[in-house]
């Protein structure tokens, strides 16, 4: 949940500073930038905690650490893609097909009680999943619709 502390706190600020320097609230410029900020700090986390993200992935994918590596880019690509208005709409979409197939690695990971932060096998399990992860996703999902997708 510590995440969402960064969507929300960005969207937050941003409105704030959108209030001040232009006098209105822009809740498409805060909403993109909030999510922005929050999936491009997830990417850099791939670089940061690979051998655990490796961990996360099915068995039966081969080659982890390329995923691994390839997601956290993709991340933060999208995360520069939903501050360019053109190809916002495109970005989010993609946004949203992507955070419902890492998802498969997230019952992955619940099943298996990853801890992704010292790659063993001590994390919380199911309950994780269904008591934060599921959540997160449902955020996630619908947040990047509304302001990526709706609200253009």
């Amino acid at each position: 949940m510590k995440l969402l502390i960064i969507l929300f706190g960005t969207f937050l600020l941003a409105l704030l500073g959108t209030l001040i320097f232009q006098g209105n609230l822009d809740f498409l410029f805060a909403g993109n930038l909030g999510m922005a900020v929050f999936i491009i700090f997830t990417g850099f986390s791939h670089f940061k905690f690979q051998k655990g993200m490796a961990m996360m992935i099915p068995d039966f994918i081969p080659a982890k650490m390329f995923w691994v590596y390839c997601t956290g880019f993709i991340e933060i690509a999208a995360g520069v893609g939903l501050m360019i208005p053109s190809i916002r709409e495109l970005t989010a979409v993609l946004l949203i097909v992507f955070y419902i197939l890492v998802f498969i690695a997230n019952i992955n990971s619940s099943r298996k009680n990853i801890n992704i932060f010292k790659a063993d096998y001590t994390g919380p399990g199911m309950n994780y999943l269904y008591y934060q992860r599921i959540p997160m996703q449902m955020i996630l999902i619908v947040w990047t619709w509304y302001f990526g997708i709706y609200l253009q």
